[in-house]
């Protein structure tokens, strides 16, 4: 997953509080003290539950003044590990990822509130078991609501999935019944069932969901929360708990503004695991959750792991080696920058892959990233001819330029700027791909307004 401004703030505060330790090379109980008392406050202000925050702040303590000694680190090397440790402890320590049913077809449940993601979850969940070489299938159960119906058939179909819906007036526990026997007959082995939501939490909608769960006997039942509705979300966990037996939680809009107290909160309050996290609208943001990874990112200390898998998922190993010589090498050209660029698209934002890489949330603090920029980019580089994109030098005429800018939209200069950049970019590496000390790095092709 991505690194999500939910966690700007809280990762902002925590790493402030951690300055004044990490270059200790002793430690004492006053600075140990210091340190919890700032964390405490950074947690709360982050919207996270009192109870999980007193806990939390304890065990940092306790292990922080404790006999916890390793000679590879610094007394507040230590303190730093600590707390990427009990951050990850908070969000369930390691990830809880999917089982599948010995017989199939596996049946997955959705439950949750309107408006938390339900229907875009399950067609999420379906193209990632699908991508897993699972057969998914959709099953209908809001009778409640029309437009979820069509909403859950519009995804299906924009993905190749079927869906098995009946309307609105049969039971949604017949429906489900009937949905999961057909799947069965005609040889799917994933089942996604959508239930109904309800704008708030009442009693009627509890016990369909009881319902419709006794009835159809789900391998799993996921609950769908909305994390930027705060605290509201865990006292959400807390009231399915009892009707809907979850056994795991979708956190949704990861990559909202919200203070992320829900989702440091939810797995010490419901004692449930976070099994997947989702962002953004596009069916494939979504993956199982890290509490490792994410805790790692609060902290800035990058994601490398989850930037790794997506690179995977997008490029060819032969063909990034390929690319890497052409880059070391100061051969690399807008053909094959236009080809890197639309892989990056493909992976996510690009201001939260540069977040997963260590160190550079920091740097980055401030600094406003358009993915937009990609765009205006690629524009200007699909402007240029062939010729000129296997060679940059042809671009340094003028009435080149301005040709492209007007194929494009963009000024001029704007082309002329990424030009520049682009041969900055190219010296650097072959300079590096030389053994040559790193020079200063330029401003890469995306600066532009």
């Amino acid at each position: 997953m991505e690194s999500s401004r939910m966690f700007d703030t809280l990762g902002e505060r925590l790493n402030s509080a951690l300055d004044g330790v990490r270059g200790s090379g002793t430690l004492t109980e006053d600075q140990v003290k210091k340190v919890t008392r700032e964390i405490r406050l950074a947690l709360l202000e982050a919207d996270v539950n009192y109870g999980v925050v007193k806990e939390f702040v304890k065990n940092v303590r306790e292990r922080a003044t404790g006999a916890e000694v390793s000679k590879a680190l610094s007394p507040g090397q230590q303190v730093v590990k600590i707390v990427n440790e009990e951050l990850a402890n908070l969000m369930g320590g390691t990830s809880s990822k999917l089982t599948f049913a010995s017989r199939p077809p596996t049946v997955v449940m959705l439950a949750g509130l309107n408006g938390h993601g339900k229907t875009t979850t399950a067609g999420k969940l379906a193209l990632f078991v699908r991508k897993m070489g699972k057969n998914p299938y959709l099953v209908a159960c809001d009778t409640y609501r029309p437009a979820a119906i069509d909403q859950l058939q519009q995804i299906g179909k924009e993905l190749g999935v079927p869906v098995y819906a009946e309307g609105t007036e049969p039971a949604p526990e017949g429906i489900a019944e009937r949905g999961i026997k057909v799947a069965r007959d005609e040889g799917y082995d994933f089942v996604i069932v959508d239930t109904a939501g309800r704008q708030v939490i009442d009693e009627p909608m509890m016990e369909e969901i009881k319902h419709v769960r006794r009835a159809i006997k789900p391998h799993s039942v996921l609950l769908v929360l909305d994390v930027v509705t705060g605290q509201n979300a865990v006292e959400v966990a807390e009231a399915f708990g009892e009707y809907a037996e979850f056994d795991g939680m979708v956190l949704t809009k990861l990559d909202g503004d919200a203070r992320g107290g829900a989702a440091l909160s939810v797995v010490s309050v419901t004692g449930k695991p976070i099994k997947f996290a989702s962002e953004g609208e596009k069916m494939g943001e979504f993956d199982y959750f890290y509490p490792d990874r994410m805790a790692g990112r609060i902290l800035g200390m990058g994601d490398v792991l989850t930037l790794i898998e997506k690179a995977e998922g997008q490029l060819d190993r032969q063909e990034a080696e390929a690319q890497s010589k052409k880059l070391m090498a100061g051969k690399f050209d807008f053909e094959d920058f236009l080809g890197q660029m639309q892989m990056i698209k493909k992976m996510g934002p690009i201001s939260g892959l540069l977040g997963m890489i260590p160190g550079l949330n920091k740097q980055l603090q401030g600094v406003d990233i358009d993915d937009r920029m990609l765009g205006r980019v690629e524009a200007m580089v699909t402007s240029m001819t062939v010729q000129e994109r296997r060679n940059p030098r042809l671009l340094q005429n003028p009435s080149r330029a301005r040709r492209i800018a007007r194929g494009s939209g963009m000024t001029q200069q704007d082309v002329q700027k990424l030009v520049k950049q682009f041969n900055q970019m190219q010296k650097m590496m072959k300079q590096m791909g030389k053994g040559g000390r790193m020079p200063r790095m330029p401003r890469m092709p995306f600066n532009l307004r």
